[in-house]
Formats: C-alpha cells, sequence, structure tokens
C-alpha cells in the first residue's frame, strides 16, 4: 500500500453525519476532515436511521461532493440490527473498489476477515470493550466478542482510544495496536437563549448530564446522589435512549418524580452549544466508557467536570477534572455537595478546562496518524 490511497469505505457507524453516539461523531469528524485533504468516502449507513438523499452535509450546513452515504438494509430494533447491517454492507463494499474499509466498533468487525480475504487493506477502530456493556444479552455479547478476536487476528492495524485498552489487547491476544485518541475543536461559547426560552435554564443554574442514556453511562447513580442534596439547582439529562427501553422507562419515571430535574431527550446544535456553555457542573458517571466525546466537549467549553474514576476517564481529565469512586452513590453525593457549597473551586477547574483539552487533543493530530494506518505497507506490523 502507497500513498494512492483514495477511496475509503467507512462502516459500523449508524447513520453519519450524525451526533447519536461516540461512533458516529468519530466518523463524521474523520470524514469531512479527509474530504477536505481530497480523499473520496463512501459512509455505510444503517436504513432504518439514514438520513434523506446521498449528499453529506455537515451541521454547519456545508456539502461535501467527496463524501457519499449509502443506505443498508438492516432491522431498525432487535438482536440482528448490527448483524444483519455488517454483513450486507460489507459484501456491498467489496465491490466498491476501495482502498481502505475502515471498520468502527467491535460489532462490525465480525466481517473484517472478508474483505481481506479478497486483498483490501482494513483497519479496526476499537471504540471501547463494547460486550462489556449492561445492555447487551448473552446472544449480543458473543457477537460482539467475536467481532474482538476478528480485529484482533486479521485487521491489518487496529486503533485504540485508550491506553487500558491498549493494554488489554497486548495481554489478551498479543497485539500491538496504535494509540490514536479523539480530537477536539475550541468551541464558541454561547448565552443562554434557547435554554432559557424553553426550560427557564441560566447560566449556573444546572448540572448537567450529556451521553446516551444506557446503563452503562451510570445515570442512576447520579439521580439517586442529587435526590439526596440540598440545591436549587436543576439536573439537566441531555440524550436519548440506544436499545435500552426498559432502563429509559426507569429514568424517566425516576425523573418524573422530583420538578427540579430535566430531561431534554436528544440535543445538538445550537441549544447543545448553549447547555454545555452555561453549565454549573458537567458530571460523568459511567461504569464503562471507551473515549467519551460528551466528556471532551464538557471540557473544550470550560466546565467543570466531575466524572467517575475509571481509567479511561482519569486518563482523558488528569488532574484538571474531579472524580469520585465508580458505582458509589455516597461519594458522589459528597463530590457534588462539596463542589456546590465551593463556587471558587468550581470556577478555578474552569479557568483550566478548556486550554487543557484543546491543547492534548486535536482532530489534525487524528487524522494524520490514521492516514499513516492507511498507507501502511501490509507486512509492517
Amino acid at each position: 500500500m502507497t500513498d494512492e490511497v483514495r477511496k475509503i469505505a467507512m462502516i459500523g457507524q449508524k447513520r453519519s453525519p450524525s451526533r447519536e453516539g461516540g461512533v458516529e461523531v468519530v466518523v463524521t469528524q474523520l470524514s469531512v476532515r479527509m474530504a477536505k485533504r481530497g480523499y473520496h468516502l463512501d459512509l455505510y449507513n444503517r436504513w432504518g436511521y439514514h438520513v434523506s438523499g446521498r449528499s453529506f452535509t455537515d451541521e454547519s450546513g456545508i456539502t461535501y461532493p467527496e463524501i457519499r452515504t449509502l443506505k443498508i438494509p438492516t432491522f431498525r430494533n432487535g438482536k440482528l440490527n448490527a448483524i444483519v447491517y455488517t454483513i450486507l454492507g460489507t459484501i456491498r463494499a467489496l465491490f466498491g473498489g476501495y482502498d481502505v474499509i475502515h471498520y468502527h466498533a467491535e460489532g462490525p468487525c465480525i466481517m473484517l476477515w472478508l474483505p481481506k480475504l479478497f486483498g483490501i487493506r482494513v483497519i479496526a477502530t476499537i471504540h471501547g470493550l463494547d460486550w462489556q456493556r449492561a445492555k447487551w444479552g448473552n446472544f449480543a455479547s458473543k457477537v460482539l466478542k467475536t467481532g474482538e478476536k476478528v480485529a484482533a487476528k486479521y485487521a491489518d492495524e487496529i486503533i485504540v482510544l485508550s491506553q487500558n485498552v491498549q493494554e488489554y489487547f497486548k495481554t489478551t491476544y498479543g497485539r500491538n495496536t496504535h494509540y490514536i485518541p479523539n480530537g477536539i475543536e475550541n468551541p464558541v461559547l454561547r448565552e443562554a437563549k434557547q435554554i432559557k426560552d424553553k426550560w427557564g435554564l441560566e447560566k449556573d443554574s444546572y448540572i448537567l448530564f450529556l451521553a446516551r442514556i444506557v446503563p452503562e453511562k451510570g445515570l442512576h447513580y447520579l439521580i439517586d446522589a442529587y435526590e439526596q442534596l440540598h440545591t436549587d439547582k436543576k439536573l439537566v439529562i441531555a440524550g436519548g435512549s440506544s436499545n435500552a427501553m426498559e432502563y429509559m422507562e426507569k429514568i424517566r419515571r425516576k425523573a418524573s418524580e422530583n420538578e427540579n430535574i430535566l430531561m431534554t431527550d436528544f440535543v445538538q446544535g445550537e441549544i447543545l452549544a448553549e447547555l454545555l456553555s452555561n453549565a454549573y457542573l458537567f458530571v460523568l458517571p459511567s461504569d464503562i466508557e471507551g473515549m467519551s466525546i460528551s466528556l471532551l466537549e464538557a471540557m473544550s467549553y470550560g466546565n467543570c467536570c466531575l466524572v467517575s474514576d475509571i481509567n479511561e476517564n482519569i486518563e482523558v481529565v488528569e488532574d484538571m477534572a474531579l472524580s469520585f469512586r465508580k458505582g458509589d452513590v455516597q461519594d458522589l453525593k459528597e463530590k457534588l455537595s462539596g463542589l456546590l457549597e465551593d463556587k471558587a473551586k468550581v470556577e478555578a477547574f474552569k479557568q483550566n478546562a478548556s486550554g487543557f483539552i484543546t491543547n492534548k487533543y486535536n482532530w489534525d493530530n487524528v487524522i494524520d496518524e490514521t492516514l499513516k494506518l492507511y498507507k501502511k505497507p501490509a507486512n509492517m506490523k
């Protein structure tokens, strides 16, 4: 493989452009930046999630003719959604004339061996150890673990987003991987206008949770801790569900019992920017993470962040945020209480968060390192 790489396929996302999850954000960011460098990309979106049309237009309204979005049939819901999409998408990609097929997440990697058999260069990005996530049943977990094993055995190169996962692949499979964490941009801060009109939210008047509402994100810990606090600050829960409807309903019931808990559902664009610009505190109480895009964004907006002490979170924030013991509601409550009482401490973290995170993680560096792997000769491991 040489610098002649021009045509790339992305397989694994639900849809792109989109902010529905970390995979979708990463695929969108990679695609836009590669298109600007003259590469041509086909994004294999799932039929039920697909936005209308084949053109790719980003949040700012710019259309990229170098990027096509393709609809791959699959079930809208259910255990077979991802596997059917992956099988059909991979078969379609065999005839696309691609120099590289880039698989995202463990599940889709289950078909990675097939294009490799046909001599196509295959790259895998492992966004996290998905089989550990609580929402998957036994069958789905086995499929995800199989995808992980296939990636370890057949992928030309594997990208991981955390050093913890890098060590896991080395220990479990003896496989070397490339640590290429996600990037983040310098955002434009916004005043609380739409969120004030819509929900009565003003600057520093709320604690923000921003993530998919699924068990492994630990939102239930945050609600339990919040309900023990004596505060006039609201708890704003921003995010949609992802095939975890039973958990979503449980959260809705708990939230409905407290008038100071606000659920916005999925947000993006200016409203998302306003929520991130005006929060008093951002909390990410995850049990499991790959590399949280929401955490990167929260810090880039200059938020004081409180995160669970899992390796993937601490690796990101270092000493520029506070942490609590994973799954420990009492410790979370005490840390929240301390930050609510100590505004000066919150402001100190806010002063340093944005510069720290935007210097540490950069999308241009991500593209540079990813393209090196696309072009690397197959016999160079």
